[in-house]
């Protein structure tokens, strides 16, 4: 299987704090990648640089086998202009914790923004979309109301629907359900199951351990920048290696 992620010894720094510590590892197409770990560990850090939302400052990143972020040349990498990184992030959909919707449009404008702005995408055939994929996460009914009128699992689908307006072959998904409450997480995973379904490679940073086990083809577990742990999600969360490893999930399970 082709690696839709391969990260190769990214390091990444704020300031003089280390943040990611050499990390390795690869994402096949069509799998769901979840990474867990307690705050702090560098998790969210990673997923914003899979697409150069944050620079590394060592190492390799690749997405479908191109490098992220740099050209390299002479074994040296030199940084892309900021054109050609919006290029490499049209295919690499986000969907973040907060959602980041704008609040003056419509969940209907919100999906089609993107598609009319950065593909050049004519608006009826971006509206036809917008409504198919509103259809798609279960807000048909709802296509013209406005962030403020939505509840927060309802802008969150929003928010995935806004991603997939783009036809991305990749989606990020960081904590997508942490901001809401408890009662609206299962809405939010039952879109993100359907995609696992149709084959959407996705990497998942989540505290939902049963989505992960439920959904999940490979599992990470992170902690002060490096990968502790690896492997399937029922081998790692039912029987934990190390003892980092076990005494998180002492707490999360």
């Amino acid at each position: 299987m082709t690696a839709m992620v391969k990260a190769e010894a990214v390091h990444k720094y704020f300031g003089h704090v280390q943040v990611l510590k050499g990390i390795d590892l690869e994402v096949r197409a069509g799998e769901v990648f979840c990474i867990v770990g307690p705050s702090g560990s560098g998790k969210s850090t990673f997923l914003r640089c899979i697409n150069h939302l944050e620079q590394i400052n060592a190492g390799r990143l690749y997405v479908d086998g191109t490098l992220v972020g740099y050209r390299e040349k002479h074994g040296k990498l030199y940084e892309l202009r900021d054109r050609e990184v919006a290029a490499q992030r049209r295919d690499i959909g986000m969907v973040f914790q907060r959602f980041n919707l704008f609040p003056h449009m419509t969940a209907r404008e919100n999906v089609m923004e993107a598609p009319v702005q950065v593909k050049g995408t004519s608006k009826r055939e971006a509206r036809d979309r917008a409504d198919q994929l509103l259809d798609r996460v279960g807000l048909g009914d709802k296509r013209d109301g406005y962030p403020a009128q939505l509840s927060g699992g309802q802008q969150q689908r929003v928010a995935i629907a806004r991603a997939l307006a783009m036809d991305p072959k990749l989606m990020l998904f960081d904590e997508p359900t942490s901001a809401l409450d408890p009662e609206l997480v299962g809405e939010v995973l039952d879109v993100m199951r359907d995609l696992a379904q149709d084959g959407m490679t996705m990497v998942v940073v989540t505290h939902e351990m049963g989505f992960a086990r439920e959904v999940g083809d490979s599992l990470v577990f992170m902690d002060d920048g490096v990968v502790v742990e690896s492997g399937s999600p029922r081998q790692v969360l039912s029987d934990p290696q190390h003892e980092r490893t076990k005494s998180f999930l002492s707490k999360v399970l």
